[in-house]
């Protein structure tokens, strides 16, 4: 027979109590994490187009002007800013309280209304529910690669533009050819690279003549995370603070979900008796 309901509800309130200590902890740490991985990002991602410049394409970057490698280097540190930037944005600010929330409630109406229409507004976490924190986590570390993504093309199409990246690969092929072999990293057209660039050949056909094509050997910016992590000792340190911290959520989620279907089964036990009558 189930042991009794309030007992188990005692037990799934204490788990709710512990996995809100532990998303908190989560938080913070995610917190630290991307705080130094903006910085890391920057510092790796200059090193990356300084290499390819000056070891990839030399005679590109040389026949460049003074103004345009400063306008390309000026380019690159506002493109790792921003990346910086929008890697904060993605840890949410520490939860309201509900009478905090009552509070303010009037207050941010008119604003809310104003803005709905024109930003949707993020889902509600609940910090004592495993099943979201580990949502949020995934999602949160998806948003941290799609980031790497973006100003990684972002810096190669810059690169082309100014002239060092061959032009006669067109931006979009350039931009899909990337991806591709970033996915698909270890393939036989993939060449060993420094850290977080590709070295890739493809195959490029020509204009006038559908049937005729070469092989062209391209270099180009690729961030990787667990490059730029093995890059900083701190960021690694963090992001086995994270794991640690992952390992306890785990097992209180184990824990939580078994509190939860014993509760069921006794809350149906209960439901049975109570319908139950002798003839």
């Amino acid at each position: 027979m189930a042991r009794a309901i309030e007992r188990i509800e005692k037990d799934i309130t204490d788990l709710k109590e512990a996995i809100s200590a532990i998303a908190y902890e989560l938080n913070l740490a995610y917190a630290r994490y991307i705080h130094i991985l903006g910085s890391a990002l920057q510092k790796q991602l200059i090193l990356a187009s300084y290499y390819l410049c000056t070891q990839g394409y030399p005679d590109e970057f040389l026949n460049l002007s003074l103004n345009q490698r400063q306008k390309l280097q000026q380019g690159i540190r506002k493109f790792s800013q921003q990346a910086a930037k929008e890697l904060i944005n993605y840890i949410q600010p520490p939860k309201v309280t509900q009478t905090e929330a009552v509070v303010e409630t009037e207050e941010k109406e008119k604003i809310e209304e104003e803005n709905e229409e024109n930003e949707p507004q993020p889902k509600a976490l609940d910090p004592s529910n495993p099943v979201e924190l580990v949502e949020w986590q995934q999602d949160l570390e998806e948003a941290i690669q799609e980031t790497l993504k973006k100003v990684s093309q972002a810096v190669n199409i810059l690169i082309q533009k100014t002239g060092v990246l061959p032009k006669k690969l067109p931006e979009p092929i350039l931009v899909a050819a990337t991806a591709a072999a970033a996915s698909s990293e270890g393939s036989s057209n993939m060449i060993p690279s420094p850290p977080n660039l590709l070295n890739l050949v493809i195959e490029i056909s020509d204009e006038e003549d559908s049937e005729d094509s070469s092989l062209t050997q391209i270099m180009a910016i690729h961030l990787r995370l667990g490059e730029i992590e093995f890059a900083e000792a701190t960021l690694l340190a963090e992001r086995k603070a994270i794991r640690n911290i992952l390992m306890q959520l785990n097992k209180l989620g184990r824990e939580y979900q078994k509190r939860q279907r014993e509760l069921k089964i006794a809350e149906a036990e209960a439901a049975w008796r109570a319908s139950w009558f002798e003839d």
